[in-house]
């Protein structure tokens, strides 16, 4: 373990130690706000510091049996109880490294998901429902609930633009680093030469914000327009004026739905995305401010940047952001995105660890 971070680890728990003796006394049970505010602190440092102790013991359990090697009698266990020590010394170490890294408070909340076509036509959109079908398979290896809250349908199947929320555990920490362009290489039915050819769509993901949090919106800072809701080639069963597109004047975002058939329930969720577009454009400012004194490794998320290649005739997904190159494209897109994920994950958080040692130095 590098020394910068046993050093915070020492700190921590000292700390621990100095919030239990603060917690015990009997004058903070009068002022409430700051009990509370220790007691989340102590429930924050406990398993760091409880997993640091475990990691002492087992170091010094590893330096005692070292010692009982030049034993004939005992060098056999004293190897085993070694080896154990280190295994376990191991497993320790990664995971305080991960609870020592800054956390994005967004990871745990739900996400809403944009697929939008883009170069390529009606080929980019037929790819914009691939990507949809992708994103849905693994929501459902994940457990999570999808729903489809806008959508704008092409004339050969695919989709212009799909707007899902998605629900459950860590759904933003799994699919932010889904934000960018992707691109796919392949030929499509209607080439009749054979000829490859490249389309695009960008995908955004956008954390659902906390509704105590959320920074409240001026109601007259919005324009709400309904319209006749209508599928491809205008057809719908839904003959109401249901769907809702609403302005935030100050920004430009706009946020519509047509899926519901009630005028209700689609504005009550135009607004959802709206307010997470809003959000999304508040820390995506100061993601930039961040960048400005150094370099992301798997980016911004910027919706232009191209993060994906998805090669049909090679079977190949590529993650250009940290040269990932799988030659399983059939499975990807069937839902196996958890190697990517993992992969990405890990660059993060082995950026975000330089940083924290740079700020330590």
């Amino acid at each position: 373990m590098k020394p910068f971070l046993r050093h915070r680890l020492e700190r921590q728990l000292q700390r621990l130690q100095d919030l239990e003796r603060l917690l015990s006394s009997p004058d903070i049970m009068a002022d409430m706000t700051a009990y509370r505010s220790l007691s989340k602190e102590h429930a924050e440092a406990t398993p760091v510091a409880s997993r640091y102790q475990r990691l002492l013991q087992r170091e010094a359990d590893a330096a005692a049996a070292l010692a009982l090697l030049e034993d004939a009698e005992m060098a056999a266990l004293a190897q085993e109880e070694i080896q154990q020590a280190q295994n376990e010394v191991g497993q320790l170490e990664a995971e305080l490294q991960r609870l020592l890294l800054p956390k994005d408070a967004d990871d745990e909340r739900q996400a809403f998901l944009e697929i939008r076509a883009g170069t390529g036509g009606d080929e980019s959109a037929l790819f914009a429902a691939d990507l949809l079908r992708m994103y849905t398979r693994y929501a459902e290896r994940r457990g999570w609930r999808v729903e489809v809250l806008s959508s704008s349908d092409s004339e050969l199947g695919g989709y212009k633009e799909v707007v899902l929320h998605i629900t459950g555990t860590q759904v933003y920490g799994a699919l932010k680093f889904e934000s960018g362009g992707h691109r796919v290489q392949r030929i499509p039915l209607t080439e009749t030469q054979g000829r490859i050819h490249t389309s695009a769509c960008t995908v955004a993901v956008l954390a659902e914000p906390d509704e105590a949090e959320a920074a409240p919106i001026n109601p007259s800072d919005l324009r709400i327009d309904t319209y006749r809701a209508s599928g491809a080639g205008g057809q719908h069963i839904n003959k109401t004026d249901s769907a809702v597109r609403i302005t935030h004047l100050p920004t430009g975002i706009v946020a519509e739905c047509q899926d519901d058939r009630s005028q209700h329930r689609n504005k009550a969720k135009a607004l959802q995305v709206l307010t997470a577009r809003i959000h999304e454009q508040e820390r995506a400012a100061q993601a930039a401010k961040d960048a400005a004194t150094r370099k992301g490794l798997i980016g911004s998320g910027d919706r232009s940047d191209r993060i994906r290649t998805y090669n049909f005739p090679q079977g190949r997904f590529t993650d250009h952001r940290i040269n990932l190159t799988l030659y399983k494209l059939a499975q990807v897109l069937e839902g196996d995105l958890d190697e990517a994920v993992q992969a990405l994950t890990q660059a993060r958080q082995a950026e975000l660890l330089q940083a924290l040692e740079a700020a330590s130095a």
